[in-house]
């Protein structure tokens, strides 16, 4: 393997055999999930009327690497107070001296107007590595439909630029939803995309047509019909989709409904209201059964508390003062991954975290609670 193959091997390597032996030449660095870094705004891009797209470089200027499909967990000081949100990053691997995000701006969003408002180049933002298992890497295929709408095109986004650049020509169906051509994120590019790699096609479906009275694609919803038109061998097809709870609800009952195997269908999302059910705490009596308390050392700030059998590590942690990057606090997003040195713990999570890093000895902080005293990496 030359150094360029390895300084782009998680794009390359689509059976993550190697994942754990990846090596970097020329000054390439791993960025842990766990490590926050500053990050300098470089530019700003309007993709759409509401969205933008947010380049950035680290504060050492070395290349940073992560899977096509990863988030980064940014942190910011809004109205003095601490907010945290998780952003799939937008660029790809292949181009690693800068890391976008593609923000939407929300009604009422916190994080996402502060970001339209006031991210300029010249600007700094505080940012956890990047993380997250909605990868290639994740579900090797020889064919891949990609379904996203609205600000969901990100992670997909990543991967086609990043197959793209490496002149892969995969087979990919990539459709998107949007409300009208002119909120359609990415358009121009990934028509471009489109032409220069041949099995990659791209199709577009608008619910109206906004001011555009010349549109000529589809007007509504994605429907049966449309997928089957688009993507007759869809049920042969990896599903990779993104978008809001809604969007996702529906399209995994349509390709339920057409016979696709739940298998081979993947999301990503932040909505953590979407299907996701906190794991309730043991009664009363299981906890006192459990001994009630128990001692957690942390090895590297020589600090240490004592908590309750029914709290999960995080939120006993931030009762004692200890600082731990978190975001979802539902075992979704992996930002709390820490890595267990002693002891053991119960921990219900919701795909945050990948079994070889179970095996390596890592637990989600927020979903986790304790079954005896602890030493963690912290």
């Amino acid at each position: 393997m030359n150094s360029v193959e390895k300084f782009f091997a998680p794009a390359l390597d689509l059976d993550n055999r190697l994942a754990d032996a990846l090596t970097w030449e020329q000054g390439g660095r791993l960025w842990p999930s766990s490590e926050q870094q500053t990050l300098t705004c470089c530019r700003v891009v309007d993709e759409t009327h509401d969205i933008k797209s947010f380049e950035f470089r680290t504060a050492d200027g070395l290349p940073v690497r992560f899977e096509p499909g990863q988030f980064m967990t940014v942190s910011a000081s809004v109205n003095g107070q601490s907010v945290e949100r998780c952003y799939t990053i937008s660029s790809p691997p292949t181009r690693p001296f800068l890391v976008s995000i593609t923000v939407k701006r929300v009604p009422g969003g916190t994080m996402s107007n502060w970001l339209h408002d006031n991210m300029k180049p010249g600007c700094e933002l505080r940012a956890y590595g990047p993380s997250g298992t909605f990868t290639p890497t994740a579900a090797p295929a020889t064919k891949s439909l990609y379904l996203s709408a609205g600000s969901g095109v990100t992670p997909l986004m990543s991967m086609t630029r990043a197959s793209t650049d490496l002149g892969l020509n995969r087979d990919v169906i990539f459709i998107h939803s949007a409300r009208t051509p002119a909120d359609i994120v990415f358009r121009e590019e990934l028509s471009r995309l489109a032409r220069l790699s041949p099995r990659l096609r791209v199709f577009f479906v608008c619910e109206g047509v906004g001011d555009e009275a010349d549109w000529d694609g589809p007007v509504g919803r994605l429907s049966h019909q449309l997928l089957s038109q688009w993507a007759p061998d869809y049920l042969e097809r990896e599903v990779f989709t993104c978008g809001p709870a809604g969007y996702m609800s529906a399209v995994r009952g349509l390709l339920l409904e057409g016979g696709h195997d739940p298998a081979r269908y993947h999301q990503e999302s932040f909505d953590i209201s979407a299907g996701v059910a906190r794991e309730p705490a043991p009664a009363a009596k299981e906890a006192d059964s459990a001994c009630g308390t128990f001692t957690v050392k942390l090895s590297r700030s020589a600090k240490s508390f004592t908590m309750s059998a029914t709290d999960t590590l995080l939120s006993a942690a931030k009762k004692a003062g200890v600082a731990v990057a978190s975001s979802c606090s539902q075992g979704v997003c992996g930002t709390c991954k820490t890595k267990l040195l002693e002891g053991s713990v119960d921990m219900k999570h919701n795909g945050g975290i990948r079994d070889r890093e179970v095996q390596k000895g890592f637990r989600l902080l927020c979903c986790s609670r304790p079954t005896s005293d602890l030493v963690l990496e912290l």
